[in-house]
């Protein structure tokens, strides 16, 4: 079989959402609604822009070069392959796996404890035993996962955020505000970084790897078909992000004139379900952070135990899924804040790096596959990428900075997409001038 059904397309797009669509992307939209009020679809149209639509265009480029490795390869391939690594360890046990358990304690269960609990920190410890004990189990069958995730979790959470959405729709909250001077100023451009915030086109290059085994799993193997049922995977996937992200902004734009500007969107989402709910709302939204969480998490051990079987057959799946979940369930107990504080400085430093791999992946057919296009363009984003990352770790480079100021969108934290562009454009006449050297010289020989 070459082709899959239309219903069981939908259960592998299910399954990719679910992945994909953690807590943080329940966080961003009713944050962006409520800031951006009036100019909410605005702002969504560029928060659409860059959270759904670079994650589709990753799990495409990767389906179509055969891999992370392959796409970063034609930098170097001994660039490929730290890359790959450093991708796969910061999204996975190093980062997102353990941010993705730490978010679901914070947000499901650390609201309900007493203020004794709240400062124990075995109760962290248990939770997370528990949480990482359900996601080893889930990962060990990852033939199950269009199953289980697909037919069975990622309708629970599409109808629990549904009923929330229809019962503002009955329960009138409040009308649009006016926005905040920043989405004011620029709607689309702060809805776009914001989108961009989500860091989603990485976990998507890591996701790549579970649809292309799934679909051969469920019988399609060409490379081809693969290819094609994984691009149709993330298109509909997206479909359903556009929906519930849709959903979720409104419901913080209209929360902002009766509950005040909140702090973050979890806070604005919160005070909407207890508001339309009332206490059993905040098991309801436990349930939705809680699934959200597990289903990312999986997805992460799953892919990241794939790729690094692929490394070493003699360590197996299983070994695999086993020392992510315990090393991912010991970092998930530094707690929420410390996870952040490292994490945000590692991910400024690939995540540009990442964005335009992927971008480049799509200029192949012109470029002809140049490597020093690729080479120059990720010199020249790394440059400003690492030091960006530098100072988040708080080494002092202020000479550097203050020359970034010069270039365009420094404002929006998008000042290396100039770098990037120069430098593709330099890796280009640089090997256009040496295939005509080489030329040159064959003829005169």
């Amino acid at each position: 079989m070459d082709k899959l059904s239309r219903k069981n397309m939908i259960f592998v797009s299910l399954m990719l959402f679910s992945m994909f669509f953690g807590a943080g992307n329940l966080i961003f939209p009713p944050f962006l609604g409520q800031s951006s009020g009036i100019l909410t679809w605005i702002s969504m149209a560029g928060f659409i822009t860059s959270a759904i639509g670079l994650p589709i265009l990753a799990v495409a480029a990767v389906s179509k070069t055969g891999g992370l490795y392959n796409l970063a390869k034609k930098v170097h391939p001994f660039f490929g392959f730290t890359f790959t690594i450093i991708i796969y360890l910061a999204i996975g046990p190093f980062l997102g796996i353990p941010r993705a358990g730490s978010l679901a304690f914070e947000m499901g269960i650390y609201p309900f404890l007493s203020d004794g609990l709240k400062s124990n920190g075995y109760v962290l410890l248990l939770y997370t035993l528990i949480y990482f004990s359900i996601a080893f189990w889930l990962s060990l069958t990852p033939s199950k996962l269009v199953d289980r995730f697909g037919k069975i979790l990622t309708p629970i959470l599409l109808m629990l955020i549904s009923i929330v959405f229809i019962s503002s729709l009955f329960t009138p909250v409040g009308k649009f505000s006016m926005p905040t001077e920043e989405y004011a100023k620029n709607p689309f451009f702060k809805g776009f970084l914001e989108g961009y915030m989500t860091m989603d086109a990485i976990a998507a290059l890591n996701f790549g790897i579970v649809i292309a085994v799934t679909l051969k799993r469920m019988g399609v193997r060409k490379e081809e078909e693969i290819v094609s049922h994984s691009i149709k995977a993330g298109l509909i996937a997206g479909f359903f992000l556009l929906v519930v992200y849709a959903m979720l902004a409104y419901l913080g734009a209209v929360s902002q004139v009766k509950f005040g500007e909140a702090t973050n969107g979890a806070v604005a989402l919160t005070n909407m379900v207890l508001y339309l709910f009332g206490k059993p709302g905040a098991i309801l939204l436990g349930v939705i952070f809680s699934l959200a969480c597990l289903t990312t998490s999986v997805g992460l051990i799953t892919s990241c135990s794939e790729y690094f079987t692929s490394l070493n057959s003699k360590v197996s799946y299983k070994t695999w899924v086993i020392i992510l979940s315990v090393s991912s369930m010991t970092l998930a107990n530094m707690g929420l804040t410390k996870i952040l504080k490292i994490s945000v400085p590692i991910l400024t430093a690939i995540y540009p790096m990442a964005i335009t791999l992927i971008l480049l992946s799509f200029t192949n057919k012109f470029l002809k596959d140049k490597s020093n296009v690729y080479l120059f363009s990720i010199i020249s984003v790394s440059i400003i990428s690492v030091t960006k990352s530098l100072e988040q770790f708080g080494l002092k480079l202020d000479f550097m900075t203050n020359l970034f100021k010069y270039l365009p969108f420094y404002s929006i934290g998008l000042e290396w997409i100039t770098p990037a562009i120069t430098g593709a454009i330099i890796g280009f006449v640089f090997s256009s001038n040496k295939i005509e050297e080489m030329e040159y010289d064959s003829n005169y020989v």
